[in-house]
């Protein structure tokens, strides 16, 4: 068995809207774990690679103090923890190694629905509710702007109607929860989605190695995400329109029919989800027996 220096430690969100994603993520890179009792942490069965369960807002200090290799965590939560090292006078010794185009966000501006807005300069004097200090501190003073930021922990969207704020600053999704609250949105400040950060402590050759294998499966599995095999039959002559119509895809591989020097067999890989309408269109241009599989993963 590896001993504990020779171990990879990936911090992952304990709870919250990225934990089943990611740790489904590195399953799927083939990483089998046993969770502790306590539901902390995640031994590595068949790899030397562990998970450490923790608040989200605890990772970026986790790598950055190189307790941890890496981290998986929302970009929102890497530039706050980042601008607060920096206030204090401390660097941020880690850095972003991979996007991983899941838990999309974006930390934005909000104002009451009859509050005029144009601008950033529509924020002077007036008192903002967050929990984005770091964030929005760097955006009025690259705007100029002097403003009264107002630290909320939670439930930000109600300190308009508690008289606490004139504007929020926070996490948007879909929007809804600022509808419902009588709040719309005036500026995004950040557009965030889950990352992966790497600390700058050197690692030894043999776990760099093994962080590269990772990274490498996850752009096998990500690349793939609506990606799905085609299989089909089609008379050499409609070869081209059938080319046109395989969305998102690369040169197809064409393989002769046994038996039938007219017709061939094509097979190809689409990026782009296969709707009906595709295959409809794909059968009225002459290709028969068609079957859509799904793709798990690939190497280029």
């Amino acid at each position: 068995m590896a001993n504990k220096e020779q171990r990879i430690r990936v911090a992952v969100q304990k709870n919250g809207r990225l934990t089943d994603h990611s740790i489904d993520l590195l399953e799927r890179c083939g990483l089998k774990f046993t969770r502790s009792k306590d539901r902390l942490f995640c031994f590595g069965e068949n790899m030397p690679i562990d998970l450490l369960l923790v608040r989200d807002d605890d990772i970026p200090g986790l790598v950055s103090d190189d307790v941890c290799d890496l981290g998986i965590v929302g970009q929102n939560v890497v530039e706050e923890k980042r601008l607060q090292r920096e206030a204090e006078g401390r660097d941020a010794l880690f850095d972003k190694v991979y996007d991983l185009n899941f838990g999309h966000c974006r930390l934005s501006l909000a104002a009451p629905e009859e509050r005029p807005f144009e601008g950033p300069e529509s924020l002077e004097g007036v008192r903002i509710a967050t929990s984005y200090v770091g964030v929005l501190r760097d955006y009025l003073d690259r705007n100029n702007i002097t403003a009264d930021i107002e630290y909320f922990s939670g439930a930000v969207e109600i300190a308009p109607r508690l008289g606490k704020a004139d504007y929020i600053c926070d996490l948007v999704s879909t929007g809804g929860t600022l509808k419902a609250n009588g709040l719309r949105e005036v500026a995004t400040l950040l557009e965030s989605e889950a990352i992966i950060i790497q600390t700058r402590a050197p690692l030894a050759a043999d776990k760099q190695a093994l962080v590269d294998k990772i990274l490498q499966r996850l752009d096998g599995v990500l690349q793939v995400r609506e990606s799905k095999y085609i299989m089909l039959h089609a008379p050499r002559s409609a070869l081209n329109e059938i080319r046109d119509l395989l969305p998102g895809t690369e040169a197809p591989t064409v393989v002769p029919l046994d038996g039938a020097d007219d017709r061939v067999a094509v097979h190809a890989v689409c990026r782009e989800n296969v709707f009906w309408e595709t295959l409809e269109n794909l059968k009225a241009a002459g290709a028969s027996s068609l079957l859509v599989l799904p793709v798990e993963k690939m190497l280029a």
